[in-house]
């Protein structure tokens, strides 16, 4: 399976660049099989759920070709209507194939999905929507079974600005007849990313990144050259371990906008930030200040999935710091684990109060999901002595040679079988 061990101490410096979205990628990927067309990817990331993404497409009968960052994907050929049981259950982001190929065949055989254990995220918006835009949807078994005679355009109204949800609309309906409009649409930049993909090929969507999306729909979609926007995640990861280890880096290949909200916490524990265009450079203080209140929230707010990273740094702050999760479910496993390295957390329900203490110690620790399992690296990064973090599949889901651009600022670390 794999572990990364952490010798920790070491101040971080140098300068990194910033790989493109996983949660960018993942969706565009989806898109491909849309228009049977060719589709040319730049800044691909290498990461496990975009391989896996690439073994459905391949397993629809897609054509594929990668080389280093560049991914090719002719979709000409596709020839199944059924998702592969075993790689849905790999990844949840494979739900949102369902709009994709509703939209291409009229119809789809999917599971219902797998991936991290951060508390149950329904899909039942998704069927919802995609009922409401004309498909008619059995469940069954653990199958969900899709099938239209033809998509037609319509006005959706979300209970919630769910990304996922957002997304799978946009896609069923490229080629809907008629206008969809999606309101209290999910506002996040991998959005207005899928939009500018589509719109690309011939698509006409407008308002991504706004709570009104209008989805005109179109006869057909061209071939498609785009470069991948860079990861928001990754990048306030790596502004984290240069907080947590007193460091100074250098961030390139950022969007400054997509992580205000980072730069924004980050400051308050005394970090100091610096950008211009795309870069950031941000230097560590020699404790963190602890921040009164983070709620995480659909953006722009906190970002649900910065806020384990957020807690690795605030168990070191010099004060009290309060964490309310409002996004996620059980995405505080990461808290037990600090505890076992010498943490003081206390969680109740959503809400986590962590006192900082002066300093952790290194342990055997594991990882129980993506965000949580970069939280472990970073804790390791600062802590005294040594500490194990196993079960690191879940970091490779979401962050490219982790621990080799880790070593490449200066710590002291490596993976092992």
């Amino acid at each position: 399976m794999g572990k990364i061990i952490v010798n920790g101490g070491n101040k971080l410096t140098g300068e990194v660049s910033i790989s493109g979205a996983k949660n960018a990628i993942l969706p565009i990927l989806a898109a491909t099989v849309i228009g049977g067309n060719e589709s040319t990817i730049f800044n691909v990331p290498d990461l496990r759920d975009v391989k896996v993404m690439e073994k459905i497409l391949l397993s629809l009968g897609c054509n594929i070709k990668r080389i280093d960052k560049m991914m090719w994907v002719d979709s000409k050929p596709l020839n199944s209507t059924k998702i592969p049981d075993e790689l849905v259950r790999e990844m949840r982001s494979s739900i949102i194939l369902m709009g994709a190929m509703l939209s291409r065949c009229g119809e789809v055989v999917i599971s219902y999905p797998g991936g991290c254990e951060i508390g149950p995220r329904p899909i039942d918006m998704h069927l919802k929507s995609l009922r409401e835009l004309g498909a008619e949807i059995e469940e069954s078994h653990g199958f969900i079974y899709c099938k239209t005679e033809g998509l037609r355009g319509g006005e959706i109204q979300l209970d919630y600005p769910s990304v996922g949800a957002t997304e799978n609309i946009m896609l069923a309906s490229v080629k809907a007849k008629g206008t969809t409009i999606i309101r209290n649409a999910a506002r996040e930049p991998e959005i207005i990313d899928l939009q500018n993909y589509l719109n690309k090929g011939g698509a006409k969507i407008n308002g991504a990144g706004t709570s009104v999306v209008t989805i005109e729909g179109v006869g057909e979609l061209t071939d498609i050259a785009y470069n991948t926007m860079p990861d928001r995640i990754v990048a306030g990861t790596y502004m984290i371990a240069s907080a947590i280890t007193g460091g100074e880096i250098i961030i390139k290949n950022v969007i400054i906008d997509h992580i205000q909200a980072i730069i924004a916490k980050l400051r308050e524990a005394g970090c100091l930030i610096y950008n211009d265009n795309n870069s950031l450079k941000i230097i560590g203080p020699k404790r963190p200040n602890s921040i009164e209140m983070i709620q995480t929230l659909p953006y722009p707010g906190f970002p649900t999935d910065m806020q384990a990273q957020m807690m690795a740094l605030l168990s070191i702050a010099n004060g009290t710091s309060i964490i309310s999760e409002t996004v996620f479910e059980n995405r505080f496993k990461h808290a037990e684990e600090l505890i076992r390295m010498g943490a003081n957390i206390k969680t109740f329900g959503k809400v986590a109060v962590i006192k900082g203490v002066k300093e952790l110690t290194g342990a055997k620790t594991s990882a129980k999901d993506l965000r949580g399992g970069a939280c472990l690296v970073l804790v390791g990064l600062s802590a005294r002595g040594v500490t194990e973090i196993e079960n690191v599949y879940h970091i490779e889901r979401g962050y490219e040679n982790f621990h080799i651009a880790l070593k490449e600022l200066g710590a002291d670390i490596k993976m092992v079988d």
